[in-house]
């Protein structure tokens, strides 16, 4: 039989009709717990922690779109690269991208630190830096790609062949550019982590995240983690983010059809500095974005003319689209990172221009959003 095609596979893949009664949409298993014929003998699940029907159904449907063996599911995309960071040691070096999601940053420079794993970041877009700043030491590297907000766009297959040389793992934040559009484990990297709460939800309704990886022995030692530490998501979190990937592929392609009307909008506007979005031909990652990408995403950042002042009154200016953290949502959500998503790398060297607002373009009609950016530019 010939192999599913995506956006089938989004419907269908672990998500067969319920074999009690044939339920077409995969049920909410709301239990803590599962009885057990005889002291070890049970139909699989045992306690809800471990594993649940419902969150294996939504494993399974991520490790498929991402062309992966074993997927798991969290309760936060946090959650996921936490998990992922206990395959690391003390005296472990780690390799980040210069512009790295807030939360990332915190995590391995204010968390992990305290227990002896050390970080340093680097523009990943220039491969000689890549290589330079391996050590013997690093034991992961972990890609953003698009970055988190500027819209980087990195060579997987390239950053990968310099870490596999050094024997360090290859990990990808997909959340950016979602499965549909890029699967990284086809490129070299040995991990992909998503927070679901974005792209894969879709709809701003439920926080998760997900680990993707072909690896056996990677998904015994992380699946062990997962259940040790039991940051998982409920039934009916998973069954929300079932219900999104659903539909992710018809989202993409609209969210991608507005982002590119909203960024040329933008590049022509006399009030916006810069814009950031790989699809334009003058972005320094295109080509890289046209060879490992299928479509170019629904995120825009820009600068705007007047810096943290001009682009705080534009963010409170706007109405159709939304002032709020976040992304990958139906509805637009704009973002001021400097002081929202990624205030916490305030006073570092990653500490992110306070002109600069990261759009996540929505479903909306594209006319309407040029229309509210128009008037909100109008009051910088």
């Amino acid at each position: 039989m010939t192999r599913r095609r995506f956006d089938t596979r989004a419907i269908h893949e672990g998500q067969e009709p319920d074999p009690a009664y044939g339920a077409v949409v995969t049920p909410i298993y709301q239990t803590s717990t599962f009885a057990q014929s005889a002291p070890a003998e049970h139909k699989g699940y045992e306690y809800a922690r471990t594993s649940n029907p419902t969150r294996t159904a939504l494993e399974n449907c991520v490790a498929s779109l991402e062309e992966g063996t074993y997927g798991l599911a969290f309760a936060s995309g946090m959650a996921a690269i936490t998990t992922v960071a206990y395959l690391l040691n003390p005296n472990d070096h780690v390799l980040l991208p210069d512009d790295v999601y807030g939360g990332t940053y915190r995590l391995f420079v204010r968390v992990l630190q305290r227990y002896g794993i050390e970080s340093s970041f680097v523009d990943m877009a220039d491969l000689t830096r890549v290589e330079a700043a391996l050590t013997p030491r690093t034991r992961m590297v972990l890609v953003e790609t698009p970055t988190n907000p500027y819209l980087k766009i990195l060579d997987i297959a390239r950053i990968a062949e310099l870490a596999h040389g050094r024997d360090a793992l290859v990990v990808v934040d997909n959340t950016f550019a979602s499965p549909y559009f890029q699967r990284p484990l086809g490129l070299g990297a040995d991990i992909v982590v998503h927070s679901t709460t974005k792209y894969l939800g879709g709809h701003s309704d439920v926080v998760g995240g997900a680990v993707v990886t072909s690896s056996k022995e990677i998904s015994e030692t992380l699946k062990f983690h997962q259940n040790s530490a039991g940051a998982v998501p409920g039934p009916f979190d998973c069954w929300l983010v079932l219900r999104g990937i659903r539909t992710l592929a018809v989202r993409m392609e609209r969210h991608e059809r507005n982002a590119r009307a909203v960024a040329e909008f933008l590049s022509g506007h006399p009030r916006v500095v810069r814009v950031y979005y790989p699809g334009l031909s003058d972005h320094p990652g295109h080509d890289v974005a046209h060879r490992q990408m299928t479509g170019f995403g629904g995120m825009v950042s820009f600068t705007v003319h007047g810096g943290a002042a001009a682009a705080r009154t534009v963010a409170s200016a706007v109405r159709v689209i939304t002032l709020a953290e976040s992304l990958g949502a139906v509805e637009s959500l704009l973002d001021h990172p400097a002081s929202m998503t990624h205030a916490s790398l305030a006073g570092s060297p990653l500490q992110v221009d306070p002109g600069l607002l990261r759009l996540s373009v929505g479903l909306e009609h594209p006319e309407d959003l040029v229309d509210d950016l128009k008037q909100a530019l109008a009051a910088s």
